[in-house]
């Protein structure tokens, strides 16, 4: 079983900054792409940014440079650096990665979700 694990989200003000993290953790082979989503009320799950496992990044317009994710392969972690927060930041941000666990195939795989609320 693979698991994934947000923590970092929380209630700050516009204009603030949060790092959000990701672990993952289990029976893990193989870790592919690692990335975040977010789901504000009402609307849909959208992509946030995404890194390789080389690095090579991409990003949502709306966030592009306030943003910035990275990795620690050594750790299976993901994390997002989020400054310069807006209200309209506001959703529950979800890790996701895709990973092959021992002795399975490619599977994409999500965490739960951690909220992120910004005060106008």
């Amino acid at each position: 079983q693979v698991l994934l694990e947000e923590s970092g989200g929380g209630l700050v003000q516009a204009g603030d900054s949060l790092r959000l993290s990701c672990a993952a953790s289990g029976r893990t082979d193989t870790i592919y792409a690692m990335g975040w989503y977010r789901q504000a009320p009402g609307k849909q799950r959208e992509l946030v940014a995404t890194i390789t496992s080389g690095g090579s990044t991409n990003y949502a317009d709306s966030v592009k440079g306030r943003f910035t994710i990275s990795r620690d392969n050594a750790k299976n972690m993901v994390f997002l650096q989020m400054n310069r927060l807006k209200p309209e930041d506001t959703a529950v941000y979800y890790c996701t990665s895709l990973i092959k666990a021992v002795g399975e195939a490619e599977t994409w795989y999500w965490g739960q979700g951690t909220q992120v609320t910004v005060s106008s």
